[in-house]
Formats: structure tokens, sequence, C-alpha cells
């Protein structure tokens, strides 16, 4: 090897060093226009910017990178850095990450807010055991009822076809004796226009992205539940950094949180809003169908408490403390 020609290179490979920049890739499963894919993408830019360019985070929209079901694994096995998930779909591995889907155990942003705090600490320790980190969380819109006829009370739902997508909302449907129709959201308009299903429970932005006021011109605003997509990360990956990209990374997580529940509150107004635009007549639900959901609720608590044990119990004694 030509001696100078050595030396030029070892003194390139010196100044490149000197500026490394580290890349990570961030999966999610939503598409680049959905509030939470846009809030993560000011993530990356927060990181980006507070890092001084050290840190450079891609954000993979739609499931291009990872399905969803996949994501989880991909940031502990280390092949994404960061991730996106929706909790209450990994229910299944283990039944704290489905607590904000349990119905009417919080029924507002408040509410769902002191049952993330409630949750945090199990879910952290959980997700530690996995070799994961829990970045930040933000809340979906509060989830009513669609349906096609004026409701008064749960016996109005009887018989009723009504469209079950989670072990959640199949239960309901029984707890309420209507019909459970299972229809996933790709074939939801299909299914109301042909009459398959009459009634579903879900968000005022799925209502709106599926049209559903073109069927079915009735939703009654009950907020549910409040389900959160989580930010994960890969352990090892953040270990490898330095603290002050480390600062950084933490820094920009606690202001898209925040940033990300109040889109989420000006997000719901706007879609209901939308919903009306388009023909629907936004109810506040009568006391007594309050009142008889809630009991579906504490049936729902109560076996979702058997199955997660005194883990479960302990979150959600430490939740109506707060």
């Amino acid at each position: 090897m030509n001696h100078k020609f050595g030396i030029a290179l070892i003194g390139l490979t010196l100044s490149t060093a000197a500026f490394a920049q580290t890349k990570w890739d961030l999966p999610t499963a939503y598409p680049a226009s959905n509030f939470h894919t846009e809030n993560i993408t000011q993530f990356a830019s927060d990181v980006d910017k507070g890092s001084g360019g050290k840190l450079k985070i891609t954000v993979h929209s739609n499931a291009s990178l990872f399905k969803a079901p996949e994501i989880k694994r991909a940031v502990q096995g280390g092949q994404a850095q960061l991730g996106e998930i929706l909790l209450v779909n990994y229910q299944n591995e283990w039944q704290m990450f489905g607590a904000d889907g349990i119905p009417f155990l919080a029924d507002s942003y408040d509410a769902a807010w002191k049952l993330y705090q409630a949750q945090k600490p199990v879910l952290e320790k959980k997700l530690a055991e996995q070799g994961i980190v829990l970045l930040y969380t933000v809340a979906w819109p509060p989830q009513g009822i669609f349906v096609k006829k004026e409701i008064a009370s749960a016996a109005d739902l009887k018989g009723v076809k009504w469209r079950a997508y989670s072990p959640a909302t199949a239960r309901i449907g029984e707890l309420v004796g209507a019909q459970p129709v299972t229809v996933q959201q790709a074939e939801l308009s299909q299914a109301m226009a042909t009459g398959v299903i009459e009634s579903y429970m879900s968000s005022g932005s799925t209502g709106y992205d599926t049209k559903t006021y073109e069927y079915i011109k009735n939703f009654y605003d009950t907020q549910a539940w409040l389900p959160k997509n989580a930010i994960l990360m890969n352990k090892k990956a953040f270990d490898a950094l330095d603290k002050p990209t480390q600062d950084a990374v933490l820094k920009a997580a606690a202001d898209a949180e925040k940033r990300g529940w109040d889109l989420s509150k000006k997000k719901n107004v706007e879609y209901l809003e939308l919903l009306k635009k388009n023909g629907m007549t936004v109810h506040v639900p009568s006391a007594q169908l309050k009142a008889d959901m809630k009991k579906v609720g504490d049936t729902m608590i109560k076996e979702w408490t058997e199955k997660a044990g005194p883990e479960g119990q302990a979150v959600v004694d430490a939740y109506k403390k707060m």
C-alpha cells in the first residue's frame, strides 16, 4: 500500500468518526396522515435537532417495515431501535397490556391519563424484563356507540346486529343481548351497506374514515375507553448512546407525549364536528344508558381482574384512589 495513501485513509477515518451519526428505524402500522404518525415525525425531528444531528430516526409508516403484530418483537430483538404499538393488541401475551381496553373503567381523557399513571410502573417493569424501554404513550379518541335507531337504554340494543372486532367488543355485544358479528375495519362499509351490521363501537375517527354517516345516523358519545399507542425503545440501543443524545431522546419523548394527548383531544372534537356536518346526530347518552353500560363495564372489569390476578387488581385499586 502506498504509504501516503495509508496515512490519508487513517486521517479520513478519524474525521468521520468524530462526526459519527447513529441511524435508527421507527416502524408504525398507521398511515403518515394519522395524528399519531404526525406526532412521531415531529418527535424524530426534535431528536435530530436536540442531538445536534447525531441521531437520525427514520419513521416507516403504514406497516411498510414491519406489520403491526411484528413491531414489538422487532424492537425486542433489535431489528428496529424504536416502534409504535397499540397496547391492547398484546393483551393475550399479558393481561396488563389490555387495561386501557376495559370499557367504562376510564371514560374521559383525565381518567385515561390517571389509568396510565397507575399502569405505568408495571408496564415499565414488564417491558424492562424484555429489554424494552417505554418511551411515551398517546391515547386514541374515546369510543362511542354508532347505531341505526335511537336508543335510551341497553335494552334497546337487544337483538341488534353488532359489529365485533376484538374479544372486548364481542363481549359487550353479548352482555347487552345484541348479536355480535365479526367484521374488520376494511369490510365495515360493505357490512353496513348490506345490513350485516346495524351498530358498533369505535371512535369518531373510525366513523368518519369509513363514512359510517352514509348508513348509520346516531352516535352515542359514551367515551367507553381510550386505548393507547405506545412508543417502545430497545434498551441496548439507548444504552449505546452518549449522555447528551440520551437526554435529547428523553426530552423529545416527554414533549411528544404531552403534544400527542392534546392533539388527540383536539382531533376528537374535529371528528365529531365532521360527523355532524355529514348528517349524523351526536347524542349525550341518557342516564339510563350510562347506568346500563356501567354495569357491563363492572362485569368486564371483574372478568379482566380475575385473569390479570393480584397485579391487575392492584392497578385498578391504584387508579381508583387517584
